[in-house]
């Protein structure tokens, strides 16, 4: 799997070499971030990660997004973060989630303006691929793009599984808040 996302990442790169006449389709994530909590009767667990990576192509309006597991910070203590990477996401086995897929409405994003789009794709969590439509905001100005969705992410889906003795401290609904910024690829 992890091979399939670096030939298709190739793959848009080689699009935005000024031979194939396509200057500033392809855009990078340069900041990107993503927040998740858990808000379970007896606990409340929180965490985030700024490495967020991937692209988008605008002519197509296709992506490919991805985050290391092991990227995620914050959580109630290290214990909880130790468990969240060897016991939940198992990030030894799984060392990052992806989505990848296409915007749905017809835009212009070589355009400024404020669109309100749906990702359709396969958001992939613990070696799972669900098929998922996302809600997005983007804004793009100045030839800059900015994007933020919100959405949840539900563990059985993920076949993520919690121990009876937890369940309570663990919702088995994640909210997750993505935000990125990406900017025309450079030849």
């Amino acid at each position: 799997m992890y091979r399939f996302f670096i030939i298709l990442f190739l793959f848009f790169c080689s699009w935005s070499h000024p031979i194939y006449g396509a200057s500033h389709r392809i855009y990078e994530v340069i900041r990107g971030r993503v927040h998740f909590s858990s808000n379970a009767p007896q606990e409340l667990i929180k965490a985030s990660s700024t490495s967020l990576s991937g692209i988008l192509d605008v002519d197509k309006r296709i992506f490919v997004f991805k985050i290391g597991s092991r990227s995620f910070n914050g959580f109630n203590s290290p214990l909880q973060r130790e468990h969240f990477n060897e016991n939940y996401l198992e990030s030894h086995l799984f060392p990052e989630s992806t989505f990848s897929g296409k915007i749905i409405e017809s835009v212009d994003l070589k355009k400024d303006g404020v669109y309100k789009v749906r990702a359709k794709g396969k958001l992939t969590i613990h070696g799972v691929a669900q098929e998922r439509i996302i809600y997005v905001l983007i804004r793009r100005s100045a030839g800059i793009i900015k994007a933020e969705a919100d959405f949840t992410v539900n563990l059985k889906a993920h076949d993520i599984k919690v121990p009876r003795i937890v369940s309570e401290k663990l919702a088995q609904e994640i909210e997750v808040e993505v935000q990125v910024e990406l900017h025309p690829q450079q030849p």
